[in-house]
């Protein structure tokens, strides 16, 4: 999985953020210092070809893209997610818990290997995680499953800032367990909140931690600031705004 080969910061961290075009893109990734993954969310795209347009025209400043669902993790636009990653190559993308197994055999059979994330909401309580169906399941079962069909990632969303850090901490070492490769928190992170969770999750040595990090960063919608990403690198550095 290209994803994966990118560079890191600390040979862990990687930031997905929005992007409105390839001017946006390239300018964030820079500010980024290369540990930027930039991306569109596909709630945002009326058709599957307006989406892949704007994937292709990231990609002429990036080596990666992602897709998400949008709408706040809107569980719906799975399909739309999967047709726009068939069509754009896309090298990460965004789906339940439920689908991510589908869309992984699906994309490979047309060869398309991106990296796979699976949506799963925290609860409140350690060691639980709430389904897109509404069910609430042990985290160990699930990622038990999860493991067994070769998902590469957790998606733990909303983590409402570090309201569920312990929450997240723990699915992250659970998952390293299994061999699954990357944990990635979103919803409701500021800036200042990534050092903490940072520091946090390097205790876990999971390959890939990716906070999704979008209304913080918004210049407006699908624009990140590309000064913020910048603050951010700051921040992550030692160093105070």
């Amino acid at each position: 999985m290209k994803l994966l080969k990118m560079k890191k910061f600390r040979d862990q961290l990687l930031i997905n953020v929005l992007a409105s075009g390839e001017e946006n893109a390239k300018a964030i990734y820079d500010a980024g210092e290369g540990y930027i993954v930039p991306g569109i969310a596909a709630a945002d795209y009326s058709t599957i070809d307006e989406g892949v347009a704007k994937l292709r025209e990231l990609k002429k400043a990036v080596p990666v893209v992602s897709i998400g669902l949008g709408g706040g993790g809107n569980f719906q636009e799975w399909k739309r997610v999967v047709q726009m990653a068939v069509e754009a190559k896309s090298e990460h993308i965004n789906q339940p818990y439920e689908t991510a197994s589908y869309a992984k055999g699906y994309l490979e059979a047309n060869n398309v290997k991106p990296m796979i994330n699976a949506l799963v909401v925290p609860t409140g309580t350690i060691g639980k995680v709430r389904l897109s169906t509404g069910a609430t399941v042990d985290v160990e079962s699930c990622l038990d499953l999860a493991a067994a069909l070769n998902i590469d990632s957790i998606k733990v969303m909303p983590v409402k800032g570090l309201t569920h850090l312990e929450e997240l901490v723990f699915i992250a070492k659970e998952a390293v367990k299994r061999g699954i490769r990357g944990i990635e928190p979103a919803g409701g992170i500021k800036i200042e909140h990534v050092p903490i969770m940072f520091k946090a999750i390097q205790q876990t040595h999971i390959e890939l931690f990716m906070p999704h990090i979008f209304g913080d960063l918004l210049v407006e919608p699908g624009k990140t600031n590309h000064e913020k990403v910048r603050d951010l690198l700051t921040l992550l550095k030692g160093g105070t705004l």
